[in-house]
C-alpha cells in the first residue's frame, strides 16, 4: 500500500503568486506572518509578494531570522515571532530554509509539546495539522512546498535531523518561475541538481511504486531538458525547472529517498555546504553503489535524459550511460567532481555514523553499513 499526500491546492506558471490574496480570503486567514530569509528581502524578491499583500491591505508581520541551514534556534525564535504577531498563518517565501523553518514553527504552534524541536525528528507523533502554510518557492530544487519532510540543523550536536510529518504540508503552493528568476547561477545549479537527486533517489528507493515512478521519470526528463537553460537564466529553462522540481517533490515526499541524501545532510551540517551542492557531488557515487539493486530503472533514467540507443543497450551499459549522463549534466552546470579540500579524514567516521542514522538511509535500495558509507565518502576525497 502506498499513501499519496499532496497540497490541497497548487498554482503553477508565471504570475501564480497573484492568487495569494484570494487564497487567504477563501480560507478566512486575516493575519499571516511572512517567513523569508534576509537575502530575499535585501534583493527585493520577497517584495514581489509583500507588494501584493500591501495592495490588498492585508495586515502581516515578517520574520527573517532564518539561516541557509535552519537551526533549532531559528525555529524557536520563529515560534516567538508567530505568537508575538498573533498570526493565524504563515506565508513561506524562499527555498528549503524558509519552508523548513515555517513547517517546524507551524507544527509546534499547533502541537506545543514538541517545542524542544529535537523531538520532531523522524516520524513525530503530532496530532494536529500545522497552522496553515502558503508556500512560495524561490528556488527550483527542494520542492519543500509539496513535501511532508523538513530538515533542521542541531548546531550543538553538529548534525541535521529529518522530520517526516503529514501534518506539515503547506495547504497551498504558488510555483511561480518569476519568483525564481533572480537566483544566481550557482544556486540555480545546486538546487536543480538537488531536484534531480530527489527524482533519481525517489525512483529507485525501496518504497517506489508505479504512480511515483511516473512522476519521477517525468521530473528527470524535465530537469535534464531544462537545467542548463535555467542556469543561463532563460525563461523556458526556469519554467521547466519550476515544474520538474515540483513533480519530483510530489513523488519522493511519499516514498522516501536514500543514502545520497543521508550523506549530504552531514556534509551541509558539518561544513555549512549548500545542501544541493552536497547532493550533486555525491549523486554519481551513490548511483554506482546502488546500480546492482535497481533492476531496469537506470535504463529508464538514461532514456529520460535523452541518451540515444539506451532502450537497446545491454543492462550494464545502460546503467553506465545513466550515470555518465548525470555526470555530464553536473559538469555542465559547474558542480565540483569531488570533495577534495572539503572533507577531512578525521570527520569521515562521524559523518558515516550520522548518515547511517539518518531517516533517509533505510529507503536506499542496497543495504549498507557504516563502513560502506565511510568508503563512499573516502572515494570522493
Amino acid at each position: 500500500m502506498t499513501r499519496i499526500i499532496l497540497n490541497e491546492t497548487s498554482y503553477h506558471g508565471a504570475g501564480a503568486v497573484s492568487a495569494i490574496v484570494a487564497e487567504l480570503a477563501a480560507r478566512g486567514l486575516k493575519k499571516p506572518i511572512v517567513f523569508t530569509d534576509p537575502d530575499l528581502v535585501k534583493f527585493g524578491v520577497s517584495k514581489k509578494v509583500t507588494d501584493i499583500l500591501d495592495k490588498a491591505k492585508v495586515a502581516y508581520a515578517v520574520y527573517t531570522d532564518i539561516k541557509p541551514n535552519p537551526t533549532i534556534e531559528n525555529v524557536k525564535n520563529g515560534v516567538k515571532a508567530f505568537k508575538k504577531a498573533k498570526a493565524d498563518s504563515i506565508i513561506a517565501i524562499g527555498g528549503g530554509s524558509s519552508m523548513d523553518t515555517a513547517k517546524a514553527v507551524g507544527i509546534i504552534i499547533a502541537n506545543p509539546k514538541f517545542s524542544d524541536v529535537r523531538s520532531l525528528e523522524g516520524v513525530a507523533p503530532t496530532t494536529k495539522p500545522s497552522k496553515p502554510i502558503l508556500a512560495v518557492p524561490t528556488t527550483a530544487g527542494t520542492a519543500a512546498e509539496v513535501t511532508i519532510n523538513y530538515v533542521i540543523t542541531d548546531v550543538e550536536k553538529k548534525r541535521k535531523f529529518v522530520c517526516v510529518d503529514p501534518h506539515d504540508i503547506p495547504v497551498v503552493a504558488f510555483v511561480d518561475p518569476d519568483m525564481m528568476s533572480s537566483m544566481p547561477k550557482g544556486l540555480t545549479a545546486f538546487t536543480g541538481m538537488d531536484a534531480l537527486t530527489h527524482a533519481i533517489e525517489g525512483l529507485i528507493t525501496k518504497g517506489a511504486c508505479a504512480m511515483t515512478d511516473m512522476m519521477h521519470l517525468e521530473a528527470i526528463r524535465l530537469i535534464s531538458l531544462s537545467l542548463r537553460d535555467a542556469v543561463a537564466n532563460k525563461p523556458a529553462g526556469r519554467e521547466g525547472m519550476a515544474l520538474g522540481q515540483y513533480i519530483a517533490g510530489m513523488g519522493f515526499s511519499n516514498v522516501g529517498l536514500g543514502i545520497d541524501h543521508s550523506m549530504a545532510h552531514g556534509l551541509s551540517a558539518l561544513y555549512d555546504m549548500p545542501h544541493g551542492k552536497a547532493c550533486a557531488i555525491l549523486l554519481p557515487t551513490a548511483m554506482k553503489f546502488n546500480a546492482s539493486k535497481t533492476g531496469d530503472k537506470y535504463r529508464k533514467i538514461a532514456i529520460a535524459m535523452g541518451v540515444k540507443g539506451a532502450d537497446k543497450m545491454p543492462l550494464a551499459k545502460a546503467r553506465a550511460a545513466a550515470i555518465a549522463a548525470v555526470e555530464k549534466l553536473s559538469k555542465d552546470v559547474g558542480i565540483p567532481p569531488n570533495l577534495k579540500g572539503v572533507l577531512k579524514d578525521e570527520d569521515v567516521k562521524f559523518l558515516a555514523e550520522s548518515a547511517y542514522a539518518d531517516a533517509c538511509r533505510p529507503g536506499n535500495p542496497r543495504e549498507c553499513t557504516v563502513k560502506d558509507i565511510e568508503k563512499l565518502y573516502r572515494s570522493l576525497m
